[in-house]
């Protein structure tokens, strides 16, 4: 019951909650945004962060929970640009402490090495792997693009709705999003006032106002694609609408 009344509440309140003392507001953002703090940290390690393992992800968890308590919406960010930005300089600062240490042997990874002698075993092993940390990366940038989303008032199911049927248009929409990303005060303009500049716009690309106005919210989307670090979500735009 708990979560389900918490969710409704902008973030932005609720990190104001927490620095007050409230401990379990704290807590559920703690907890509900883990999938946030792993991927971040899996930025800065490249690599697949499991939660359960790594201590990585407790160093994340921990700069994510300084964060909370420090944020100000004076510094000109939003809470979780700045969150980002102190979970990612708190592993950073980890890594480089482990790296001075003596490096120990992993007798673990002796023992697979000893058990897996069948080439054919390792690369079946290897392209497990990989599928999985695939799945799991793609999952995060679609979970961070809802969140994107959000901002623009808008959501996934409702984009789905909204977007072009026809081939020819969605082409048009994703081009008008490219020079939106390509032009300087085009961008600036979207990114401050999350709407579209349709009067500029139209003098820029060769697209009706009245289609501008109805692709709205499906242009809007495929800009955050263009201007977020998804690097699943961008293959789908690869050679359309350049």
């Amino acid at each position: 019951m708990v979560s389900k009344s918490l969710k409704d509440i902008p973030l932005e309140e609720m990190i104001l909650s927490a620095q007050q003392g409230d401990q379990t507001v704290q807590n559920y953002l703690l907890k509900t945004y883990q999938p946030f703090i792993a991927k971040c940290v899996s930025e800065v390690c490249k690599r697949y962060i499991d939660p359960k393992k790594d201590d990585e992800f407790s160093i994340g968890l921990s700069a994510f929970n300084e964060a909370i308590l420090s944020y100000s919406p004076e510094r000109g960010s939003s809470f979780l640009s700045f969150a980002k930005l102190v979970i990612k300089r708190k592993v950073i600062d980890y890594i480089r402490y482990v790296q001075k240490r003596p490096a120990a042997v992993s007798l673990d990874e002796t023992y697979d090495a000893e058990q897996m002698e069948n080439p054919t075993e390792i690369l079946a092993v290897k392209e497990q792997y990989q599928l999985e940390q695939d799945s799991w990366y793609r999952k995060q940038e679609i979970l961070d693009f809802k969140e994107k989303l959000k901002l623009y008032k808008m959501s996934l199911a409702e984009l789905t709705e909204v977007s072009p049927k026809h081939r020819d248009a969605r082409e048009s929409a994703i081009r008008t999003a490219r020079v939106l990303c390509e032009k300087p005060e085009l961008k600036e303009y979207v990114i401050a006032k999350r709407k579209l500049p349709i009067k500029e716009l139209v003098k820029n690309v060769d697209v009706s106002k009245k289609t501008l106005e109805r692709n709205r919210k499906y242009i809007l989307a495929i800009f955050i694609v263009l201007t977020e670090d998804y690097l699943y979500l961008k293959d789908y735009l690869k050679g359309v609408g350049q």
